[in-house]
């Protein structure tokens, strides 16, 4: 949006790239990592560097193999996965960030981070204990080194 003389409102003009339209930055960002699924992926590539489809799909139990898969091929149509295909028997595939997915984990760090504030505000403060399986709201080893929501 963009303001007038007088402060009225109005709209953006739509950029079109490609495929993909928008009106704002905030808007194309969206389109890359919006969805329950997409952060939530990115998240935990950024956590372990590369992880296996079934791997992921274990880290993130609601999700079905046909959404997973979706969700990665979007986001390596995008440039933020790269996908390693092996040629073994069977065949194995890894998934891990580009350098352009990685510029995303600050942002997705600072969402988490966001989400354990929420939590205290709801009043979540120690009914989760890290000992009994779930995440350390104080994580003390950094980005890539984290094995949280993970089952390894």
């Amino acid at each position: 949006m963009t303001r007038e003389p007088g402060n009225a409102i109005t709209p953006c003009k739509t950029k079109q790239l490609g495929e993909r339209s928008y009106r704002c930055y905030f808007e194309l960002t969206l389109s890359v990592i919006g969805g329950k699924w997409k952060p939530i992926i990115l998240y935990h590539l950024g956590l372990r560097d590369v992880l296996r489809f079934g791997e992921l799909r274990r880290g993130m139990a609601e999700i079905t193999e046909r959404m997973l898969t979706r969700q990665l091929r979007e986001l390596e149509a995008d440039g933020m996965v790269h996908r390693e295909v092996y040629r073994e028997v069977p065949p194995r595939v890894e998934y891990s960030l580009t350098d352009l997915g990685r510029s995303l984990l600050p942002i997705l760090m600072e969402m988490r981070s966001w989400g354990v504030d929420f939590e205290r505000h709801l009043g979540g403060v120690g009914q989760f204990p890290p000992e009994q399986g779930y995440e350390d709201p104080a994580p003390t080893k950094g980005i890539g080194e984290e094995t949280i929501c993970f089952d390894s």
